[in-house]
């Protein structure tokens, strides 16, 4: 699995988006979120990829003062109750997991989250203890991983071991009592 396999797997999570609509109020663009209903100023996304709904279609581009987003082949100026999306970002130390977990590991894990109906855009916490293990021959130690996408919570301790062989072992719990275990073991 390439890095390109890998940004594609997590491209197409659900949840990926922050979804809502804007509004010109007292010379700014204010960006009502649909799900929490808060407000945000839409300056704050200033140079970031979002996308604009027009026509029944999702137009992406990048944002830019005075309410106008670059697209491949246009400018295009935004519109009071326009519907926006807005990619999450992942997680810090997340986002450096997953890149230090080998393929297999990286794709079980992912493929098993998404089964238990979760998105690694509904992580709220992660530490992320091969972060402080670099340099390291010996790498071993436990990750903590906790999810939660609005209707249920997965802690996910993540024991590793990387020296002479390579072992992931990803303990999926959930707040109902259903527990599931992934081990990986490469050379």
């Amino acid at each position: 699995m390439n890095r390109q396999q890998r940004s594609k797997l997590i491209e197409f999570q659900i949840r990926a988006y922050i979804e809502g609509t804007i509004e010109y109020i007292n010379d700014q663009w204010v960006f009502f979120e649909d799900e929490s209903e808060e407000a945000s100023l839409l300056e704050e996304y200033l140079h970031q990829e979002l996308e604009v709904l027009r026509q029944s279609r999702w137009r992406k581009g990048v944002l830019f003062e005075d309410g106008k987003m670059a697209t491949a082949d246009e400018i295009l100026l935004l519109k009071s109750s326009d519907t926006l999306r807005i990619r999450k970002n992942l997680i810090y130390s997340l986002e450096r997991l997953l890149e230090e977990i080998s393929d297999d590991a990286f794709y079980q894990f992912i493929t098993h989250l998404n089964s238990l109906q979760f998105s690694v855009y509904d992580c709220i916490y992660c530490y992320n203890h091969l972060t402080f293990l670099k340099g390291e021959d010996r790498k071993e130690g436990v990750n903590f991983i906790i999810f939660d996408n609005q209707e249920d919570i997965c802690s996910i301790q993540h024991h590793f071991c990387y020296y002479e062989k390579k072992n992931d072992r990803f303990e999926f719990t959930l707040n109902n009592g259903k527990r599931t275990i992934i081990e990986k073991l490469s050379s």
